[in-house]
């Protein structure tokens, strides 16, 4: 852009000059009246055969059949105002034998060969042609130049731009690098956020972000979805997940790399948002978002492998809980966080952590809340949220999409279903359930929306709860709460908040105990 615009600027200085020089000319052929063209003239012998003119002057002539040039002695002046076009007229380009030069009694001689004629008349040069002529014979190599200099660099710099960016999902080997920002050198992901965040917002600078990508090596595919990929990818040693949408996902991508740079969402709750960057490989773009990355991968896959006992539950339901109220909570201020609903919380978009708490990822369906205007931002895509953890109002369209809290409602039932899945995997006495999704009894594994509304909108079922958890006052607690989360009545569900006080005052009181 930058050499396209300085080719720009010099060619239009230099149509400037042109037609400068242009005008000058013409200003002083129309209007100095100071250069005088003196001719011979057989047609005045009362001016002693002499003739003044602001025009040519002409003489007649004529070839012989030996090939010579015999003069016809009639000669005289063209004045400017005489003939068409000024600057060379017809006159003395399509008449026989008129011959028109410019040079004061230039038509005075009797020439003995067809050189000397050509060198005194009027042939067309420079000073000759038409203003438009001038232009074009000026103007039109300027203007090629300019051309061929600007698709040069252009060509030059996109096929630089392309081999930078390239890069194939190949497991392990290739990456791409990018030279270090000052602010890299020898820093941990950990510190570099702290240090560029403060605490008050979530990624780092832009600029860092495309460092940060551009140096990332993917080293193996650890999950499959609906918009693409995830990777483990390694940075400067440390593992990070890199989330690879398909080009059809784009404003999936768009509004989540969006939402997860919304100041102040950063929590220990939410996963951890590092950089946002998309890359042209020459063939399709790549849309890269990444993040944390956690080992035990997400609570799905978590939940089907391990058990866990009632501490760990409810840590691990204590975590969920706190990292909702963080989203669904509105700080005020100037750098305030608006109050943000989730609209697809389930296991499969919760990471376990290695100290077994939980953070809720995958933001690309949430929405926010605009407190001034009491509005709700929802994303134009056309992905709508998992069937089996559809609340009751959003499977038979009655919520209201106009009221924020409508969505953190729908949240919570949510929150409900989860809470259910964690506790079939708490381990009591050595007696446990096998992990299975919400409704693996009453519905297909892929269910559509009406088997959906006919099991919890119809028939009002909910996931069953085991007889033993009420002799367990850890799982008796959970059950109590999962049973307020998943209220057919939306207004009646707690709010995150209070499942979280809930929860984090029963675990004071076992630590009490104990």
């Amino acid at each position: 852009m930058f050499q396209f615009s300085m080719c720009s600027q010099k060619g239009t200085r230099m149509r400037d000059t042109v037609l400068l020089y242009l005008g000058i000319l013409w200003l002083s052929q129309h209007f100095s009246g100071v250069h005088s063209l003196k001719c011979k003239c057989d047609l005045c012998p009362d001016k002693n055969y002499i003739c003044e003119t602001d025009g040519y002057c002409f003489t007649t002539t004529f070839e012989t059949k030996t090939g010579g040039i015999e003069h016809q002695y009639r000669s005289g002046c063209l004045n400017r105002s005489g003939f068409f076009p000024p600057e060379y007229p017809l006159y003395c380009r399509n008449k026989s034998g008129v011959i028109c030069c410019a040079k004061d009694f230039c038509n005075d001689f009797l020439p003995n060969s067809k050189e000397v004629l050509k060198r005194n008349s009027a042939e067309p040069s420079l000073w000759n042609l038409s203003s438009f002529e001038i232009m074009v014979i000026i103007v039109a190599p300027t203007a090629l130049i300019c051309a061929l200099t600007i698709a040069y660099y252009f060509c030059r710099t996109s096929k630089q731009s392309r081999g930078g960016l390239h890069h194939h999902l190949q497991h392990g080997e290739d990456s791409i690098e990018a030279p270090d920002h000052p602010i890299l050198k020898g820093v941990s992901l950990k510190h570099m956020i702290e240090m560029t965040t403060s605490g008050s917002g979530s990624g780092l600078p832009l600029l860092v972000q495309r460092s940060i990508a551009r140096q990332i090596q993917l080293v193996e595919s650890i999950g499959q979805g609906r918009f693409g990929e995830v990777w483990r990818g390694r940075w400067r040693g440390e593992n990070v997940a890199v989330k690879i949408f398909s080009s059809r996902e784009e404003r999936s991508w768009f509004r989540e790399a969006e939402i997860y740079q919304t100041v102040m969402l950063r929590h220990e709750n939410i996963l951890g948002f590092i950089a946002a960057d998309n890359k042209d490989n020459g063939t399709w773009t790549q849309l890269w978002l990444i993040t944390d990355y956690h080992e035990h991968g997400s609570l799905f896959d978590f939940l089907d492998r391990n058990v866990m006992d009632t501490s760990g539950m409810i840590r691990m339901a204590l975590s969920i809980a706190t990292g909702l109220a963080h989203l669904h909570m509105d700080i005020m201020g100037t750098q305030g966080k608006p109050a943000i609903a989730h609209r697809d919380l389930k296991s499969k978009n919760i990471l376990v952590k290695s100290n077994g708490t939980c953070a809720i990822g995958d933001l690309g369906l949430a929405v926010r809340h605009d407190v001034t205007t009491d509005t709700v931002d929802i994303p134009l895509n056309n992905r709508v949220g998992t069937k089996r953890y559809m609340a009751p109002e959003v499977l038979d369209e009655t919520m209201n999409v106009y009221q924020f809290d409508s969505f953190k409602r729908a949240d919570v039932y949510a929150l409900g279903l989860i809470f259910w899945e964690i506790s079939t995997r708490c381990n009591v006495g050595g007696i446990y359930d096998e992990y299975n999704l919400p409704f693996y009894d009453a519905v297909p594994p892929d269910p559509t929306i009406e088997e959906m509304r006919r099991v919890v909108c119809i028939e009002k079922q909910r996931p069953n709860i085991p007889n033993r958890w009420q002799s367990c006052e850890a799982l008796h607690v959970m059950s109590k709460l999962m049973k307020e989360c998943w209220y057919h009545n939306a207004t009646a569900r707690l709010t995150a908040l209070r499942i979280k006080k809930t929860l984090s005052n029963y675990r004071a009181s076992e630590e009490l105990k104990m």
